[in-house]
């Protein structure tokens, strides 16, 4: 069934929550503005030449007031947007009313099915009677992945006559997905070939979708260029010195309302992000503990006084339970959760919502949920009355349970880079210079992010003589 959507004043197409929420969306995107110099000096340094006139960018990224500076700075370039979240619980409704009353279409809003969901980024693809997007910007590959399973289906039809199967799979968004693909085949039988002979290319800003990028590239599946956004020095640099990786600190107090100090928490996962997060659980006061896969990271977390054991050590004694190894799966099963102590809270800081064995739970037999508030569900098992609360059902808690876009540290930096690749992607669209091939993002376009935001900080750079240079 296709997602039924509403027409503005203007005859934009949209799904938005409510539309009266534009006003109080607009005031906080003027806000914002202010704490995002390098998109606002991407406006006034490019915007004048329009470079990205004619091109249609289809945007699949958390919807939020940050992420509505993004889309307004690619319209003040020239390009028309449509847009969907990149997550079920990310949407700020008040940025996606604003965005969809103003200045591009959008299909989000906070509390989505999984249906939904994918109904949504299929039709952010959807440019009308015989249109396809020229560029994507993707935050955890999911437009990129329908664009893919679409291509793979439709080959599938034309050498053997098979529809998409969703019974061929167990993983339920898969399922979801094949759905959408054989419905759509009913009317239109070549319709992501369309996609994929018109795209530029992707900018993708997340570590597993790159990873998975990556492997498609080895495989020779991969149908366009992408630049990888994710590893961009500007990005990773900024927000680690700042603090600003998505800890899920915030998501756990806002949807718990629970004081950290003095709980035993457990950060299971590996790399920079369980590093920024233990780190803000120790700032609140937490005793935490790390579970790792890297001899050379657990080396590290013990250097730093943190405690480094299997989660089958410490599962019956810890109050809190964070998963930052993202798009792993299975990192906490059913089997832990039952032997989780009553009220342990668990949450997902990963961009994928697989970490967690929501469908164990789900099915467990005689389970209870009990919803306190939205995103926040205590789970009760029958035989022992004692439960754990899941905090967004699994998914990405920061965004899920809380505003987890700082404005400067995150989504300027992150955001810009976008920008950036997304005129690199465009204005050599005609070159070759870019093939079927994951890409970093560029030195020059890095330190042009960087240089975007010095002025707005009041900084003045030295400049080399010849002598030093040389």
């Amino acid at each position: 069934m296709a997602l039924p959507v509403e027409r503005t004043a203007s005859r934009r197409e949209c799904k938005v929550k409510d539309m009266l929420q534009a006003d109080f969306g607009r005031l906080e995107i003027e806000l914002a503005e202010d704490q995002m110099p390098a998109l606002m000096s991407c406006r006034s340094v490019f915007g004048p030449s329009q470079p990205l006139k004619g091109a249609r960018i289809t945007g699949s990224v958390h919807m939020t007031i940050q992420t509505a500076v993004l889309i307004e700075s690619l319209t003040a370039l020239g390009a028309e947007v449509r847009w969907c979240s990149c997550s079920t619980f990310s949407t700020q409704d008040h940025a996606a009313a604003a965005i969809a009353r103003d200045s591009a279409a959008v299909f989000a809003w906070k509390g989505e099915t999984p249906q939904e969901y994918w109904r949504c980024i299929e039709r952010a693809l959807d440019w009308g009677p015989g249109g396809v997007p020229d560029l994507i910007i993707d935050d955890g590959g999911d437009a990129t992945l329908l664009i893919h399973e679409g291509v793979k289906a439709e080959e599938a039809y034309e050498n053997a006559r098979n529809l998409p199967d969703p019974a061929s799979t167990d993983n339920l968004e898969l399922q979801i997905v094949l759905t959408i693909i054989r419905d759509g085949m009913k009317t239109d039988r070549t319709r992501y070939h369309k996609i994929k002979e018109r795209l530029v290319g992707v900018s993708e800003a997340t570590a597993t979708a790159v990873e998975r990028l990556y492997g498609m590239q080895a495989n020779g599946t991969l149908l366009f260029p992408v630049i990888n956004v994710n590893d961009s020095v500007i990005k990773t640099k900024f927000q680690n010195l700042c603090g600003c990786r998505p800890s899920g600190h915030d998501g756990l107090m806002t949807a718990t309302d629970v004081e950290i100090a003095g709980k035993v928490a457990v950060v299971c996962g590996f790399g920079d992000v369980t590093k920024d997060c233990t780190a803000a659980l120790k700032k609140a006061g937490a005793c935490v503990i790390v579970t790792e896969i890297d001899p050379i990271q657990a080396l590290q977390a013990l250097m730093e006084g943190i405690l480094v054991l299997t989660l089958e050590d410490v599962v019956s004694e810890a109050d809190i339970f964070a998963v930052t190894a993202g798009g792993s799966k299975g990192i906490i099963t059913i089997d832990h959760m039952r032997k989780m102590k009553n009220n342990a809270i668990v949450c997902n800081i990963g961009p994928f919502n697989n970490a967690i064995d929501m469908p164990g739970l789900e099915t467990f037999p005689g389970v209870k949920r009990i919803t306190f508030n939205p995103q926040t569900d205590r789970w009760v098992f029958p035989d022992t009355e004692s439960g754990v609360i899941v905090l967004a059902e699994g998914r990405l808690v920061n965004l899920g349970c809380a505003t987890g876009h700082p404005s400067l540290a995150t989504a300027s930096c992150s955001f810009a880079n976008h920008v950036m690749a997304q005129l690199e992607l465009w204005m050599e669209r005609d070159t070759g210079k870019y093939e079927k091939k994951v890409y970093a993002l560029p030195k020059h376009l890095d330190e042009k992010v960087a240089s975007l935001h010095l002025g707005k900080l009041g900084a003045k750079l030295t400049k080399l003589s010849k002598e030093h240079a040389d």
